[in-house]
């Protein structure tokens, strides 16, 4: 979809300095959880255009995303300041390393990247399948669709940046009872942790779906 004007529907506080904002599908969007979309904005009669990925589990007739508020940033105070209603420029989707129905994803997410983690968990619980997420974060976000998931019966581990990445790694694959799809999603220094310890854990890193926030 090249850029399309869409309209918010909802914005919510899902934790420290972060908001879901869910937005109206138009009728040719077509998205999984874990690919991205590009908004653009006009700021001082520039565009700038930022990437977010998909965070919720269908995208029918909204989709969302999970979005970092920096209030010095750029497009940060134009994010804090949505309200249902306001039109946003979308395009996408993008990326290639997402949830296609893999009967056990395990999915390892630092700081943003829980986004498309919860996103891609309640895809697969939803269409019968098993899930793992290992979460790290010093000021998590989606408490309450983490508490969701493992009520409803995923693996959910959550760390503070001295969490034991390597132990959660081995104790999310052990759980799994199918061949797992690993997922991976967050900023460079995690990513290179997370895979490292999927190979420490004697997982298939090579076979991961990743993608790297920069």
């Amino acid at each position: 979809m090249d850029d399309t004007p869409c309209r918010v529907a909802a914005v919510r506080d899902v934790g420290p300095d972060a908001v879901a904002i869910d937005v109206e599908s138009p009728a040719e969007f077509d998205a999984a959880p874990g690919q991205f979309v590009k908004l653009t904005f006009e700021v001082d009669g520039e565009a700038e255009s930022r990437f977010y990925t998909v965070s919720s589990p269908e995208v029918g007739d909204t989709f969302e995303i999970t979005v970092g508020i920096d209030p010095e940033g750029t497009v940060g105070p134009i994010l804090a300041d949505l309200a249902p209603g306001d039109e946003l420029t979308v395009s996408g989707p993008f990326g290639s390393d997402y949830y296609e129905g893999e009967p056990f994803a395990v999915v390892l997410a630092g700081g943003p990247g829980v986004g498309p983690a919860v996103g891609i968990a309640e895809r697969a619980l939803d269409e019968g399948n098993d899930a793992a997420v290992v979460y790290r974060d010093d000021d998590p976000i989606h408490g309450d669709r983490l508490d969701a998931l493992a009520d409803r019966g995923a693996f959910v581990r959550r760390l503070d940046a001295d969490g034991d990445l390597d132990a959660a790694t081995a104790d999310a694959l052990a759980a799994a009872d199918a061949d797992p799809q690993l997922f991976v999603y967050g900023f460079a220094d995690f990513v290179d942790a997370a895979t490292d310890a999927v190979e420490a854990a004697g997982g298939d890193a090579e076979g991961a779906k990743i993608e790297n926030f920069g």
